[in-house]
């Protein structure tokens, strides 16, 4: 498969899924453990693996943080959703093939902490992730109101601002994450946001239903 090629300085919708819908965030640290991954593996040459990472935080030893904070960074964040069996993010390229080495990072580091985890072996992914230039503002906007509504359109929950492991709430204002830095792309009033958002809630969850009823 030809693989794609990312220009830096656009948009892209970069979404990836598991093999044959497998279950792949089981639980709040699954899910914890991938935004805290997002963050981390967004900067250029990291020093050492994730899990180190993680433990030498855990150990107080902060100044790693100072060093990151030193290095460039691949891919800035504008939205993301952390679904149970795939993820939606909306990057934009910083550097020259940043989505890519960003998205191989984070991939493998994530296969690796699963199979441990859950005494498995083999991939995790389904084949390699995709990306979709987004080429206007107004495709940008409608796709983040896309992305937000997955958990609702999903059933797992009855209102976006429910489901902690998506970028909505930062968009309401109401989320201290700070992994996005959409206000450099986007001009949201959360109020406006959130309207729009509910006002097609409804309509993609029919969607969703109807598209389960001919995959059964």
């Amino acid at each position: 498969m030809r693989k794609e090629i990312f220009k830096t300085g656009y948009l892209y919708h970069v979404f990836t899924k598991s093999i044959a819908g497998y279950r792949i965030f089981r639980a709040d640290e699954d899910y914890s453990r991938m935004i805290e991954m997002l963050r981390y593996y967004k900067y250029e040459k990291p020093p050492m693996r994730f899990s180190v990472y993680q433990e030498a935080i855990e150990k107080g030893i902060t100044s790693i943080n100072s060093e990151l904070s030193t290095k460039d960074t691949l891919v800035d964040f504008i939205a993301f959703c952390i679904m149970p069996t795939h993820i939606h993010l909306i990057l934009c390229q910083l550097k020259e093939n940043g989505i890519s080495l960003f998205m191989q990072n984070l991939l493998n580091s994530y296969s690796r902490y699963f199979n441990v985890k859950y005494e498995r072996k083999g991939p995790l992914w389904q084949g390699r992730f995709k990306g979709i230039l987004i080429e206007t503002d107004e495709q940008l906007l409608h796709l983040t109101r896309y992305i937000h509504l997955n958990p609702t359109s999903d059933g797992l929950v009855d209102h976006p601002e429910d489901w902690v492991y998506s970028s909505y709430n930062e968009y309401l204002g109401s989320s201290l994450n700070g992994l996005t830095n959409f206000n450099s792309y986007l001009v949201i009033d959360p109020a406006t946001y959130k309207t729009f958002v509910d006002s097609r809630k409804d309509y993609q969850q029919r969607l969703s239903e109807i598209k389960h009823l001919y995959l059964e």
